[in-house]
């Protein structure tokens, strides 16, 4: 069970800035195969609100949880870990 105030944060890369303060977060995170123990690549991508329209393609970003913004979006950017070039 998760304390109240405990919001999940991630690190991913940018790979849409098109749309007004949004950018779409490519996640990806290594999972053991039951059968075969072997760790496999698994990828999400979350849309995620970023007030002042700093983040480019390619840039590697901490996103966090947060309340509903609007239908699809429930993550927040919190940085920008890494600028692309």
């Amino acid at each position: 069970m998760k304390k109240s105030g405990m919001r999940r944060e991630v690190i991913g890369m940018i790979v849409s800035d098109r749309m007004e303060k949004t950018v779409i977060v490519q996640v990806e995170r290594l999972v053991k195969h039951r059968l075969y123990k072997k760790y496999i690549k698994r990828r999400s991508k979350y849309t995620a609100h970023d007030e002042a329209n700093a983040c480019r393609i390619g840039d590697r970003v901490l996103i966090a949880e947060s309340r509903p913004i609007s239908k699809t979006k429930k993550w927040r950017v919190r940085a920008i870990v890494d600028k692309a070039i």
